[in-house]
């Protein structure tokens, strides 16, 4: 029998992050009537939350800023990373097709983005690697420009920015603005901007966020549809084809008929214990995850019924975690970067480069695990009081207190001395002894011959420049501060195996009609790695990009 549909879209969009505002955007631009339904009460998924950078490779931005990128270089840093993990049709539709989704962007949208200069690729040194980097990030948004509806549901980061805008290019220098005059210009800069800003009633957002608002805003203005506290409850199959949705919207289940496609864009399941605990290595925990909550993998099981085939799911786009005591997370980026600080396992030894790429750190905590022998999860944190009177540290100025709820419920450990911190930490007072005196002489000497801190280009983009190693200075003033540090995530990176187009695939390899993914919900083109900032956005986006441009039909 024909399913009696409540409603008929060209494409029907599952997510609100970029993947699926992306998809909406293309369809309004193909002449296609789009909607996104978002189970949750907020748009903007885990987009909103993060950085809001896209690493598309040879982009004009690129070009512009005279980088000399080319498909080559781009092509041969992607196998150099993510080798052959991934299908080669796959990486090169990415670097066909992500410069001409962020010029069409560009071109007919509000979606705006600037180079961000010296934000390396995370591995450099690697053929293709970009040490000035290839990363672009989201241009200042001013939230007047959005209808008051959109202002009140734009799911918000929540930052510790103090009342400030602040762009990952002002970040870098106001983390050290009490060490160079470049930093300190950068914080009278952004300063004077935020006055200005005030001064002139504008409400403008950053990072993620604008991002996110620079898709509504353009969705808006293009005529797509978007339904808040709409979750998908199925997918409809006729004839083996995938047709439309079943979602629950005002207390009534509605049939949404797709007559093009459905995109799914839900992104993954970081929020779901159950699958965490399936496929992801253990310990895992949905609180050390910085997605967006409603993350559970919703759109998984519906899409196996139809009989897709799934990749990459015990792998996560990894993220020190820092638990605080009301439940936030906090993800470690820069301040694994500064001098002054160490981080070791439960018998107070080093065993990894604090300073690596984030994925790549998580990578090492749960190799060390698996070892056996002392735990990695958690780690500990350990700086000095020098390092925490110099550097912004878990959002917290350089030299302002930790909040005292850290202290009193023992988040933070407080010794006078690295002996007195070993017990604190599970540690013997002379192993950890042991291990500061140890890294204390490389710093003196301004070389880590354990495990390289400083040597690649882009451990030094957060270390402090006025040093000889911008990420090597020895702990010995006291008080010492240690932190457990938890093997988080800002997302999970396995779901749905798709093709060059977004097509979700069969176990057999054939396609399944009518149906797509991108972003998290979808295996990830960058495989079991992480090349560069802004790799899941830019692909989150691309795809989405070439799946919409499947369903109408466009081969260029």
């Amino acid at each position: 029998m024909d399913t009696p549909w409540d409603h008929t879209y060209d494409v029907v969009v599952v997510g609100s992050g970029s993947a699926g505002l992306a998809a909406a955007l293309t369809a309004r631009l193909r002449g296609l009537t789009a909607l996104v339904v978002e189970k949750t009460g907020v748009y903007g998924g885990s987009t909103a939350l993060s950085g809001g950078a896209i690493w598309v490779p040879n982009n004009f931005h690129l070009d512009e800023a005279g980088l000399g990128d080319t498909p080559e270089k781009a092509r041969a840093y992607l196998d150099a990373t993510v080798g052959d993990r991934v299908p080669a049709a796959r990486k090169d539709a990415y670097v066909a097709h992500g410069p001409r989704m962020v010029r069409e962007f560009h071109d007919r949208t509000a979606v705006r983005f600037m180079y961000t200069p010296g934000y390396s690729d995370y591995y450099p040194e690697r053929l293709g690697g970009y040490p000035q980097g290839r990363s672009v990030e989201p241009r200042v948004f001013d939230l007047r420009r959005l209808t008051p509806e959109a202002r009140a549901t734009l799911r918000r980061a929540g930052l510790p920015t103090y009342g400030l805008t602040i762009t990952s290019k002002d970040f870098r220098q106001l983390n050290m603005a009490g060490r160079t005059w470049a930093g300190r210009r950068t914080a009278v800069k952004v300063g004077a901007r935020a006055v200005a800003d005030r001064l002139a009633r504008r409400r403008p957002v950053s990072l993620g966020e604008a991002l996110v608002a620079r898709m509504r805003y353009s969705l808006d203005r293009l005529g797509g549809d978007l339904w808040l506290s709409a979750p998908m409850t199925g997918l409809v199959e006729e004839g083996g084809r995938a047709t439309g949705i079943r979602v629950r919207r005002d207390g009534r289940d509605l049939a949404v008929r797709a007559t093009g496609g459905v995109v799914l864009a839900s992104g993954g399941f970081s929020h779901a214990q159950d699958l965490r605990e399936k496929y992801l290595p253990a310990p895992t925990s949905t609180g050390w995850s910085a997605a967006a909550d409603g993350q559970t993998g919703d759109a998984l099981e519906p899409a196996l019924a139809l009989g897709a085939a799934l990749d990459l799911m015990d792998r996560v786009w990894g993220a020190p975690t820092v638990v605080t005591p009301d439940g936030h997370p906090f993800f470690l980026v820069a301040d694994r970067g500064v001098p002054g600080m160490v981080i070791v396992d439960s018998a107070g030894e080093r065993y990894a480069n604090e300073a690596a790429p984030y994925h790549e750190f998580v990578d090492a905590m749960y190799a060390h695990q698996a070892r056996g022998g002392a735990t990695a999860v958690p780690s500990w944190l350990i700086l000095d009081a020098a390092a925490k009177s110099r550097y912004v540290f878990m959002g917290l100025l350089p030299g302002q207190p930790f909040p005292r709820p850290w202290v009193e419920q023992g988040l933070v450990k407080r010794a006078a001395t690295v002996e007195e911190l070993a017990p604190l930490i599970g540690a013997a007072p002379e192993r950890l002894r042991a291990t500061v005196d140890r890294f204390n002489g490389f710093a003196r000497a301004g070389r880590d011959e354990d495990f390289h801190r400083g040597d690649s280009v882009y451990d030094r983009y957060y270390g402090d420049p006025t040093l000889p190693n911008p990420n090597l200075a020895p702990l010995e003033k006291g008080p010492f501060h240690a932190v457990p540090v938890h093997p988080g995530d800002i997302g999970t990176k396995g779901g749905l195996v798709t093709d060059a187009t977004a097509r979700v695939l069969r176990e057999d390899g054939t396609a399944i009609p009518g149906l797509y993914a991108s972003g998290n919900v979808s295996a990830a083109v960058m495989g079991a790695t992480y090349p560069g900032p802004g790799a899941t956005i830019g692909p989150a986006m691309t795809f989405s990009w070439l799946a919409v441009g499947d369903i109408a039909g466009d081969r260029t």
